[in-house]
């Protein structure tokens, strides 16, 4: 998928070089903004933390439990960490290794994968699109997984030799536990499971994987600018001990203290939307640490080419009532590239989709699925 409604970016200097070249920090890079953020220091306000062995059939209370609490995760927060999630341990070790490996290459091997003008997949960087923009302090590799049939086999590393076959089946593993989680969120919102499963039937799944190095002007740099993810699901693991993922909430940045093995999860603008706005698609960056190195790999999962982005038809009729819409209807395509011109005018995608009261329109009074959303 190429071109710049994919996320095609202009070339710009690899940050892994620049930092162990040279201690100077270009102005590009140097945000003086990020000084008045409020970071959250209360350790006790965290993600949800799912069990997925508890996520059975709804038959006991345990179950019944551990779905209410994915619902409130996913309505509250966006965000949540799911553990017993049936990924095999060894696999998810493996995939660490490969991609360590990789990012110790240097960079004339790694530019063997290098992005293409304005396409998103390979080595280099995302949406950056003009000589002016601040840039974020990370390089990332990434490769569209899913389906099968779309991979562009170019941008997969050679080196190491097990990169390839190890990424075929995480990508695997990771679309069962993608679907799995979107049977039960369906679930939770009163829906048959099916129906949202086959939306995502076939559907495309993209992996990022990121290098963020060491910044002695840490304070200074962001890895990943806040952003709202725009697929639909996003599986997260953090493949060394460096921190640096942080959500928005209550006007702070709350950093994530990963759980060992456990996956963090969190909802897309596509959920959100489909959801008609009972779950939330949060607001979150990447901080960087000014003495280590921190490598993430993001799995992002939509839904297949052919469906359409809008507010599940059944869940506007649920409970025997008809629900206002919150948002638009617009095509697969119609939809990324409107996501390409929110990365050029720096406004979110979701903002773009709500369907705004007429002016002057008086709002109504009732339960939360019935008002507008502001």
């Amino acid at each position: 998928m190429a071109g710049p409604e994919a996320g095609g970016s202009l070339a710009v200097p690899n940050v892994q070089q620049l930092a162990s070249s040279s201690k100077d920090v270009p102005i590009r890079y140097i945000r003086p903004e990020l000084e008045l953020d409020q970071v959250s220091n209360d350790e006790n306000s965290q993600i949800p933390v799912i069990d997925m062995s508890k996520l059975g059939g709804g038959l006991d209370d345990d179950d019944d439990s551990e779905s209410a609490k994915l619902h409130s995760a996913c309505k509250n927060w966006g965000f949540f960490q799911v553990m017993n999630h049936g990924v095999a341990e060894e696999l998810i070790r493996k995939m660490k290794v490969d991609v360590q490996e990789f990012f110790s290459q240097p960079l004339q091997e790694k530019m063997v994968c290098a992005q293409l003008p304005n396409d998103i997949e390979g080595y280099g960087q995302a949406f950056v699109v003009s000589e002016e923009q601040k840039l974020d302090w990370g390089d990332m590799l990434f490769i569209l997984t899913r389906p099968v049939d779309g991979r562009r086999m170019k941008f997969w590393p050679r080196i190491p030799s097990s990169f390839r076959e190890t990424m075929d089946q995480y990508s695997t593993e990771l679309e069962k536990l993608a679907s799995s989680l979107l049977s039960s969120m369906a679930k939770n919102l009163g829906l048959d499971p099916e129906k949202l499963l086959t939306l995502f039937k076939q559907g495309m799944q993209g992996m990022r994987i990121n290098y963020y190095p060491p910044c002695e002007l840490a304070t200074k740099v962001i890895g990943l600018a806040p952003h709202s993810d725009g697929t639909g699901l996003t599986l997260l693991t953090q493949v060394n001990e460096v921190q640096g993922l942080q959500i928005r909430r209550d006007g702070k940045w709350i950093p994530i203290h990963p759980i060992p093995g456990a996956f963090i999860v969190n909802v897309g603008d596509i959920i959100e939307i489909m959801s008609n706005g009972e779950y939330k698609s949060i607001e979150h960056r990447a901080v960087v640490n000014p003495v280590k190195e921190r490598l993430s790999i993001a799995a992002f999962h939509s839904p297949n080419f052919n469906a359409m982005i809008e507010p599940l038809p059944d869940l506007l009729l649920k409970d025997h009532e008809k629900h206002a819409p919150h948002y638009k209807s617009v095509s697969h395509q119609d939809y990324l590239q409107l996501g390409a011109r929110s990365k050029i005018d720096r406004e979110s995608r979701i903002h773009q989709m709500k369907i705004q009261p007429p002016s002057g329109a008086v709002k109504i009074e009732g339960p939360p699925s019935m008002v507008e959303k502001s």
